[in-house]
């Protein structure tokens, strides 16, 4: 059945707004945060030991505990907490081991992060087209693997995951290892397996948007133990503190034979991300629960295409991407202009007047060339030309949903005039 829509006035022509209260958005403190929450990491800055290498066994520091607590959570055997979540990428690169100056396959839709960490670690960023749902487009990563593509980075962009049993088979038939950027899904799962838990490695953002807010932060899982203890000695292990990681002998890596970058997670950041970790759940489930309201109903809405899972629930729920199939760049702008002036906060993705760097072509230090980026890689131009993105609060209430779903209908209902 198609969902009638509800065209009417419109705010960006004078007309009074769906709502006029703000969004709900992390930059306008919008958290998930109890007082309990901060009060851990409120104990970490009275205990004034915030360097997580002191004299204190690995396992009694706020580190070394929060990375139990994430291998458990995530069931994986090595977790290492670090300063962010591009620092977690570039930590799994570097422990990788691959030659200087390796192709390393990413998708040309994600956060200008992901690049920048593979230029980071010294490597080279090759671009992959995406699908018409923005995910990695598993035919056009065999298309562009040579002897010279020695990692891929894969991106569950948006909180969506990738289908990464594929993209796995296809690295697998090359010899090359896969890195998860779980940044943007933290917490989501594909059938029932933690994003992030595929791959050789997995990296995580806490920065302030993201499922555990410590406002900067990271943490890396693996199951290589080498692997690990490389991360370990790059991220700022010293003097034999990578031994502290590992409860039995460490894996034979010499720590003197690698730089150190100082990209450690410090003692409040760890506190502050244990106590939220422990309500992780009940936010990946407030994630879902507002997802999974707005997108059934706006499911029929004539006119747009809802970003389609590789599988049921293999989403993290913190974002409702669509498209307008079919639309140049600046009607969808004005679309997402017209949504904000009802009062919700949305995005164009390929706005043209816009510096988002989710966007490959506004990443200048790749493209110098605007138009001769977008000519490389135009099926994931045209999909992010169509695009819309609103970002979901696990606050949002039954009334910002209601306003969300009234506020898209009557907008794609007007047509821009």
């Amino acid at each position: 059945m198609t969902v009638d829509v509800q065209p009417g006035p419109l705010a960006i022509d004078g007309a009074e707004p769906v709502r006029t209260d703000p969004w709900p958005t992390y930059d306008k403190g919008d958290v998930f945060i109890e007082e309990e929450d901060l009060e851990a990491a409120l104990d970490a800055v009275r205990a004034r030991l915030y360097f997580r290498y002191d004299h204190r066994p690995h396992a009694e520091t706020r580190t070394g505990r929060l990375e139990r607590e994430l291998c458990a959570f995530f069931a994986a055997p090595h977790a290492l907490t670090c300063a962010s979540g591009t620092a977690a990428i570039t930590l799994a690169l570097l422990a990788l081991d691959l030659p200087p100056g390796s192709l390393v396959a990413c998708p040309a839709f994600t956060f200008a992060a992901t690049p920048s960490a593979i230029l980071l670690a010294g490597h080279r960023p090759l671009l992959v087209e995406c699908d018409d749902d923005l995910h990695l487009d598993v035919a056009d990563l065999r298309r562009r693997l040579t002897p010279e593509v020695r990692a891929v980075v894969v991106v569950h962009m948006r909180g969506f995951a990738s289908d990464m049993d594929a993209i796995c088979a296809v690295a697998r038939e090359h010899g090359i290892p896969v890195v998860e950027d779980a940044v943007p899904a933290l917490g989501a799962r594909l059938n029932g397996r933690p994003l992030g838990t595929f791959g050789d490695a997995g990296a995580f953002s806490t920065q302030s948007d993201k499922s555990l807010n410590t406002g900067e932060g990271g943490f890396l899982l693996t199951r290589d133990p080498a692997v690990h203890a490389r991360a370990i000695v790059y991220s700022g292990a010293y003097e034999g503190r990578m031994a502290r990681h590992f409860d039995g002998p460490p894996p034979a890596v010499d720590d003197l034979a690698y730089p150190i970058y100082g990209l450690r997670m410090d003692e409040i950041r760890a506190a502050l991300a244990s106590a939220l970790l422990r309500r992780l759940p009940e936010r990946l489930a407030a994630h879902h629960r507002n997802y999974d309201d707005v997108a059934g109903r706006l499911a029929d809405v004539p006119g747009i295409a809802l970003r389609r899972p590789v599988a049921d629930h293999a989403y993290l729920g913190e974002a409702l991407v669509f498209r307008l199939p079919g639309a140049r760049a600046e009607d969808t702008a004005w679309t997402a202009a017209a949504l904000r002036a009802e009062g919700i906060d949305a995005r164009a993705l390929g706005d043209p007047g816009d510096t988002n760097v989710r966007a490959f072509w506004n990443w200048r230090f790749l493209f110098p060339d605007r138009a001769r980026a977008r000519a490389e890689f135009p099926v994931t131009a045209a999909r992010l030309d169509e695009s819309v993105d609103i970002p979901l609060s696990a606050n949002l209430t039954q009334r910002d949903r209601d306003h969300l779903v009234t506020a898209v209908r009557k907008v794609v209902g007007a047509g821009r005039r």
